[in-house]
């Protein structure tokens, strides 16, 4: 057993509100302390992205403006 990886919580998934269900874009965002992680709902064996808490919340306010 691999100890580094049994310290590691386990990321909780909310899936976007503005996922459609017919299959479109889908998306996923888990938090940790340090950082936001997104991926593709449709394909979650392809891993994601991780971001700053700080990146997020610019990328939020920029999205929101949009």
């Amino acid at each position: 057993m691999n100890t580094e990886q049994s310290e590691v919580p386990q990321l909780h998934w909310i899936k976007s509100t503005h996922s459609g269900g017919a299959g479109g874009d889908c998306v996923e965002v888990a938090s940790a302390p340090s950082a936001i992680h997104v991926r593709d709902s449709k394909d979650t064996g392809q891993g994601g992205l991780a971001v700053t808490p700080g990146a997020w919340t610019a990328f939020l306010g920029l999205a929101h403006r949009g």
